[in-house]
């Protein structure tokens, strides 16, 4: 056994579901064998505790990691704001210069609230809007984060969630009486939208939604809901933690020709450091101070600095086109390689945001025997990549090339009938929430 599984193991003892992120649990990608932990990282390269090394071609900080690890002028910057002081009694000036910023990025915003964490600050998002608008029913269509506010679409029958992002997230501990105030539409489907907003008229406190994750809106559905809301006056919040400073410097919704009323940041903005950002129209806005909403820790300085020169040098380097890129290497690369073995694979997501599927009788095995064999090649792969700027054209071809390695011995194990699990060294991986003994 690793050394890092020897110390999850360790983890599943005294911390409840073994790691503080779903996303980061080994169970996730490769049961018994995923490296878990790490001891450094630099660019797109991790070593872990037994100093074994790997390209990163899966999750790159579940997508926190946009420049790559350690990247030198964001880390200058966090250790400058250490040396000052990290937190006082008195607020750092790097607030308002990030919020002068981020207005700067996006002309539609007036103002800004920060918080430490996307779940959390798409929470500090609906709060204002329910505050703005005295109402409590929000649209919902999208994955935005653990808190009871979300969560409360499965207090209903069934599993409203499971289409969204994650199957199984079970509601337990979200009070049974929130069941109703959220309620689900999918992406590209206009009539849920209109239908829910016609079952729940002038109950509507916002319509909250990813302006974009795996699919392009199709049919002018993101302008037919900015329409709509602005006619019914109720406040259009676009979650851009996953999408946004991907597509270009700042919301994925500068690209895509649609301003919400309010949008909000977090992961990709600062490259690895905490910190998140609720941007809107001061109309809005201004309801945050008619409801209590506050924490030390939203005013470290450290995570503001960094993400004011995160955002700085993706300005200079033009990051976004380069992630466009690169993603574009990936996706085509999956497909070649694909029909040059004879393996059946659906590719999708934005190019920054790749993934692709097995399209065969055996789906969650091929992942995980894919893990398994990548790993062994020296490369973190699953079935998603996340685009950084440290991805090179050179280190994308030798994972490719890995990628066609792979998939001839899936094609051939599966041309011949055979059983993909009989060629594991452990467990099939999980797809979802579920609980760990």
């Amino acid at each position: 056994m690793s050394k890092g599984q020897e110390l999850y193991k360790r983890a599943k003892e005294i911390i409840p579901g073994g790691t503080q992120l779903l996303s980061k649990r080994p169970e996730m990608f490769l049961p018994n064998q995923w490296p878990t932990y790490y001891s450094r990282a630099k660019g797109c390269e991790i070593w872990d505790l037994d100093g074994n090394h790997y390209y990163d071609m899966s999750l790159m900080g579940v997508g926190s990691n946009v420049l790559g690890y350690a990247y030198g002028p964001v880390d200058e910057a966090a250790r400058q704001a250490i040396l000052y002081g990290g937190m006082c009694t008195l607020n750092a000036p790097e607030e308002v210069e990030l919020a002068e910023l981020l207005l700067e990025l996006h002309p539609w915003a007036d103002m800004v609230r920060y918080a430490k964490a996307g779940g959390e600050s798409m929470s500090v998002a609906v709060r204002i809007a329910r505050a703005f608008t005295q109402k409590d029913i929000v649209l919902v269509c999208g994955y935005h984060g653990w808190h009871d506010w979300y969560l409360a679409a499965n207090l209903v029958k069934g599993d409203p969630l499971a289409g969204v992002h994650l199957k199984g997230l079970e509601p337990t501990g979200v009070p049974r009486n929130l069941a109703g105030s959220n309620l689900i539409f999918h992406y590209n489907r206009l009539d849920e939208f209109q239908q829910l907003m016609e079952e729940n008229k002038g109950q509507i406190a916002a319509a909250i939604m990813e302006p974009i994750r795996n699919d392009y809106p199709q049919d002018g559905f993101l302008t037919e809901i900015r329409r709509m809301t602005a006619e019914e006056k109720i406040p259009l919040i676009f979650d851009e933690i996953s999408s946004g400073f991907r597509m270009c410097c700042g919301g994925s919704h500068m690209v895509l020709g649609v301003e919400p009323d309010v949008a909000v940041f977090a992961k990709a903005m600062t490259n690895g450091y905490p910190i998140a950002a609720v941007i809107g129209r001061k109309g809005i806005m201004t309801a945050a101070q008619d409801t209590f909403i506050s924490s030390t820790f939203w005013t470290e300085r450290v995570a503001l600095a960094a993400a004011v020169k995160s955002i700085q040098e993706y300005r200079e380097h033009n990051v976004a086109e380069h992630l466009m890129c690169i993603g574009k290497r990936v996706q085509e690369g999956w497909v070649w390689q694909a029909e040059a073995a004879g393996l059946r694979i659906h590719v999708g997501g934005i190019y920054p945001l790749s993934h692709f599927d097995f399209e065969n009788d055996q789906p969650l095995e091929c992942k995980t025997y894919f893990t398994q064999e990548m790993l062994r090649r020296g490369y973190l792969a699953y079935t998603g990549f996340y685009a950084s700027f440290a991805h090179t054209e050179q280190v994308v071809d030798g994972y490719l090339s890995a990628c066609g390695q792979v998939f001839q011995k899936i094609a051939a194990l599966l041309n011949r009938g055979e059983n993909i699990v009989e060629h594991l060294d452990g467990p099939v991986c999980h797809t979802g929430f579920q609980r760990l003994n």
